[in-house]
């Protein structure tokens, strides 16, 4: 693949931090220590700008361009995720997890090393006319550090007016790319339902307000709403995945608990779901005779890219791994994913990369593939090249 030689020729040290990442994860705001291992690169490659602060443990670096137009047309941004998972590694590797509790398991450590490889590029050659922004983002597996970043003004503060961002993908070829133009990661929200009846004994239920039954029927009904209140063409997902009641076999409990997760593409289709859940609680708790309450949390908008910007990158990505290794218009799928706060906020584009065989992310047997360290750092260097030609 005809990465960019020169970060070919320092893929080894890639290798290194990259490992060094791996074996020290932090979680969420607080990537202390990893902000601080980035900001000691940085300064070793020379970028000219380094903010520090930002969404706790988040940070800025600035790279100036040659030539006229320094200043002039804004700046593109290049955004890559520092935090790990709070679970625990069971790879056994020589550079696995040295915190109880923590991982990488989706490959932000990865991530992490190819912005600053491509950091070191850019820094080395600037054969490029405006300016880049380097975006190392804490908290997006939980906390929504790209939301956090955006509020406090990163767009406005460095004139950044389009952005991009990178993720490893498993059981994708090494060195593929894809993508799709509009929407391609559902908006995830999260519901939870506390039921309060009265318990009493198992074998004497009149005496009772059976908070289980009525859990039952909450957890049917909701069901409902996908098969009877969508438009299917309009893709959704409603799945309950915890109900927490009672303790032994002939005590029927006081409360139950319902949680679950709503993935969605339109705003319009995510206020409906709320509307259907809120009369199906309310309805349901009549039926039973219960009280039960609804607490409905939006998360992480929809992930939209902008089509030029897709197309634009792709054409970066062939140049990188060749035509038959980029395919700019997958369709959507239902993860989440906070650079959707970055992409509302200016134009741009995420990508994935794939990686090759392995465990997939978010299993304690996963590692990055330190192979994809260059194509990655090839892509975003690129991306600035040809955005920002000399």
């Amino acid at each position: 693949m005809p990465v960019v030689n020169r970060i070919a020729a320092f893929a080894d040290e890639m290798k290194t931090w990259r490992r060094h990442l791996h074996a020290n994860p932090e979680l969420e705001f607080a990537c202390h220590e990893t902000a601080a291992f980035v900001v000691d690169r940085l300064k070793e490659f020379g970028v000219d700008e380094i903010h520090e602060g930002i969404a706790t443990t988040g940070l800025v670096a600035i790279i100036n361009g040659r030539g006229e137009n320094i200043g002039q047309g804004g700046t593109i941004g290049l955004r890559a995720d520092m935090d790990g998972l709070p679970m625990p590694e069971t790879t056994g590797l020589d550079y696995a997890s040295t915190v109880d509790g923590a991982m990488h398991a989706c490959g932000h450590d990865g991530h992490t090393t190819m912005l600053l490889g491509a950091a070191k590029y850019l820094a080395e050659t600037r054969n490029f006319s405006g300016k880049v922004a380097l975006i190392f983002q804490p908290a997006e597996e939980g906390g929504g550090g790209a939301g956090v970043m955006v509020e406090e003004g990163i767009m406005e503060r460095f004139d950044i007016n389009q952005v991009y961002a990178l993720h490893n993908i498993p059981e994708i070829e090494t060195g593929h790319f894809y993508s799709t133009p509009g929407p391609l990661m559902a908006a995830v929200d999260e519901f939870h339902i506390d039921i309060q009846g009265r318990g009493g004994h198992g074998a004497y239920p009149q005496d009772t307000v059976d908070p289980v039954v009525a859990a039952l029927g909450i957890g049917q009904a909701l069901q409902t709403i996908v098969s009877r209140n969508h438009d299917t063409r309009n893709e959704c997902v409603v799945s309950l995945t915890q109900i927490h009641t009672g303790s032994t076999d002939n005590v029927i409990p006081d409360t139950a608990y319902l949680n679950g997760t709503v993935r969605t593409f339109d705003t319009d289709v995510q206020d409906m779901i709320i509307r259907r859940m809120e009369k199906i609680v309310t309805g349901q708790a009549a039926a039973y005779d219960v009280e039960a309450t609804l607490r409905y949390e939006k998360g992480y908008p929809a992930t939209i890219n902008n089509a030029e910007k897709v197309a634009f990158a792709a054409d970066v990505a062939r140049e990188i791994s060749g035509e038959d290794a980029v395919d700019d218009d997958t369709g959507m799928e239902m993860g989440a994913e906070d650079f959707s706060y970055m992409l509302n906020a200016r134009p741009g584009a995420y990508f994935f990369l794939g990686q090759g065989e392995g465990p997939g992310v978010h299993n304690p047997n996963y590692d990055f593939n330190d192979e994809i360290s260059p194509i990655g750092a090839s892509f975003f260097a690129r991306l600035v090249e040809k955005a920002q030609p000399l």
